[in-house]
């Protein structure tokens, strides 16, 4: 089956906040969803093109079916430049997403996580953020309360292509202990026991 005009693959990408074994709401109060967000390298100008038709094709869509016949005269659209900021608070984005375009899609359903091969992943402890994968994602127009009219990016299959540093801010055992160190009996304090 082919991928609809405002649908697409990305080509390798990193993801962060990834959200994919269990749905989880943002705010309180907000629909728990099944996400990620993806930072795709500016130097993958192919997936950018796609993307770009993808939500011109949304937009198109939009005008057509959601918007009673016009384009919003201000359209969120829900790709950002990692080099700026974030338009929530205004800040820059972390250092993971220079040199990307970063945005975030997401399902009310869960979707499917494969490798390479294929084959499911299971082991949620392989799916992380810091990990490169391809992911399937749609853009569509959407309309609040009649106000609120945009483009919003829906999340599809995602395939694990490699390993990548994590982005989690946890401490790793190697720096929170030192190198491994041989286990002996010289010199142990016993007295505790």
């Amino acid at each position: 089956m082919a991928l609809k005009a405002n649908e697409l693959v990305t080509g390798q990408a990193r993801l962060s906040f990834v959200h994919l074994f269990q749905a989880y709401a943002f705010q309180e109060g907000q629909e728990a969803k099944y996400s990620t967000t993806i930072l795709l390298p500016k130097t993958d100008t192919a997936t950018k093109q796609r993307i770009d038709a993808a939500i011109a094709e949304a937009t198109k869509q939009g005008v057509s079916k959601t918007w009673g016949g016009q384009k919003p005269a201000k359209m969120p659209i829900p790709v950002y430049d990692g080099d700026g900021v974030r338009p929530s608070d205004g800040e820059a984005f972390g250092p993971e997403c220079k040199g990307c375009w970063v945005f975030t899609a997401s399902s009310k359903q869960p979707v499917e996580i494969v490798d390479t091969a294929g084959n499911p992943i299971i082991n949620e402890t392989e799916v992380y953020s810091g990990m490169f994968a391809r992911v399937c994602v749609s853009f569509f127009p959407y309309a609040f309360g009649g106000k609120k009219k945009g483009i919003g990016c829906g999340l599809g299959p995602v395939q694990k292509v490699k390993d990548g540093e994590p982005l989690a801010n946890r401490t790793r055992a190697a720096d929170a202990f030192g190198a491994p160190q041989a286990q002996t009996n010289d010199n142990t304090d016993t007295s505790w026991m």
